[in-house]
């Protein structure tokens, strides 16, 4: 296989690997379940990570393959590979074969219950891709979904009992995220949202301001009333978690500051590992965690 640019880079492109940063979520459970000290535990979570990471990138060639003819209408979709014409279409399936053949074996070696995990995020995103992506709202809470069973996989996936505080608050922090994306979809298309996807014409501004101060109300209240619980003091042994909120807070405004006065938003893996603000938060955070639980 060869791109019109050479070598691999096309097909790298393709797979969009600067979004396996999602697959953190995964690593969730290993950190709040103080289970890190425990080598298969650690062996499992980590193979569930590399199996959501190929699982996305099969998710991502098949989504680029519908999209393709709108994706050639946006402003900058249009330099994707398939939309480009970097790649061609059998290419692109045998890549993505190659990617779910790979993500399959590596959630069997994690467990079974990763496996099926991951075939549910597998199924749960080809039916995003057919057509439940155009139902409005239900498009967001399945993009939330695949982050939720990511968190999933590195919990009950391997044995590590989740917290309800934090998947209540992940289920916020994610919806936050999903209704910034079709904010900056909407602001990227001046107008124009219906003709790349067909959803953002049942969405307006207005709308998803409201949706996106709920969304992000309810990540930090959530995630506060987790660092004080009862429950989390007697597992974690301090009650000190609660200064890791500000980086939270921090996180989230500048997120929403880039969204609405920098054009941000469409794209949360590139903002978490470009925007030094949001790496230097998100360091802060899982340094003071660390430093706390350890």
């Amino acid at each position: 296989m060869s791109g019109e640019h050479g070598g691999l880079r096309p097909y790298l492109k393709l797979l969009r690997p600067h979004q396996w940063v999602k697959s953190g979520f995964v690593l969730v459970g290993l950190l709040f379940g103080h289970a890190w000290h425990d080598v298969q535990l650690v062996r499992q979570v980590l193979l569930a990570v590399a199996a959501f990471s190929l699982a996305a990138s099969t998710i991502y060639v098949l989504n680029d393959l519908a999209d393709r003819d709108q994706d050639r209408l946006h402003p900058e979709k249009r330099h994707r590979p398939l939309a480009s014409g970097a790649v061609n279409v059998l290419q692109a399936l045998l890549l993505a074969g190659a990617c779910l053949f790979a993500a399959l074996m590596l959630a069997h070696a994690a467990s079974p219950v990763v496996l099926a995990i991951v075939v549910g995020y597998l199924l749960l995103n080809v039916g995003y891709t057919l057509g439940l992506k155009h139902v409005v709202l239900l498009d967001v809470f399945i993009i939330s979904a695949g982050f939720m069973l990511r968190i999933l996989a590195g919990t009950l996936g391997v044995g590590i009992v989740p917290s309800h505080w934090l998947l209540l608050c992940g289920l916020m922090i994610t919806l936050f995220l999903g209704f910034a994306k079709r904010h900056a979809e909407i602001a990227a298309m001046a107008g124009r949202g219906g003709s790349h996807r067909q959803v953002l014409d049942d969405y307006d501004v207005s709308l998803l301001d409201k949706l996106i101060g709920i969304s992000a109300a309810g990540a930090i209240i959530n995630y506060s009333l987790y660092t004080v619980s009862p429950e989390t003091v007697a597992m974690h042994g301090t009650t000190h978690l609660i200064y890791t909120v500000p980086f939270v807070v921090y996180g989230i405004f500048r997120y929403l500051f880039l969204l609405h006065r920098r054009g941000g938003g469409g794209d949360p893996a590139a903002a978490l590992l470009r925007d030094p603000h949001l790496i230097v938060a998100s360091a802060g955070w899982l340094a003071t965690v660390l430093w706390l639980l350890g």
